[in-house]
């Protein structure tokens, strides 16, 4: 059986071991990873880059809204949120719009640094958040 890549049988256990609450987060870091890398793309004029990284952006916030119990009144206001970025990185995908992503990167990392508070007052651990 072939080992591969050691840093990607590491990601994936850290995977397969959080919990959904890290799941979440880890979404959230993905989220901000990928709006970043396609305003970087953006800005080097690498077209076809920008569009991969915004609809990976997209495909985690799809991801995120189908996890939402709507039974709450916070997911329909996070529903709505992340209507609002999925329609965003489409016109940021169309224009190729720096400004835009920004946008949608300001509301990814409030939601990200949000959900690492909260975490982290579940647990009764002090914050501590990626970049």
């Amino acid at each position: 059986m072939a080992i591969g890549n050691p840093y990607q049988v590491y990601k994936n256990q850290s995977v397969m071991l959080a919990s959904r609450e890290e799941l979440t987060l880890m979404l959230y870091n993905g989220c901000v990873k990928f709006i970043r890398q396609a305003d970087m793309a953006i800005e080097n004029k690498n077209i076809s880059k920008a569009n991969e990284y915004i609809i990976r952006a997209q495909d985690i916030i799809a991801e995120l809204m189908s996890t939402l119990d709507m039974s709450f009144e916070v997911s329909k206001g996070l529903a709505g949120i992340y209507d609002y970025m999925t329609r965003r990185l489409i016109d940021a995908n169309i224009h190729k719009d720096s400004s835009i992503l920004e946008e949608v990167l300001e509301l990814a990392i409030q939601l990200r640094n949000t959900w690492n508070e909260a975490m982290q007052i579940a647990s009764h651990k002090p914050a501590a958040v990626r970049g």
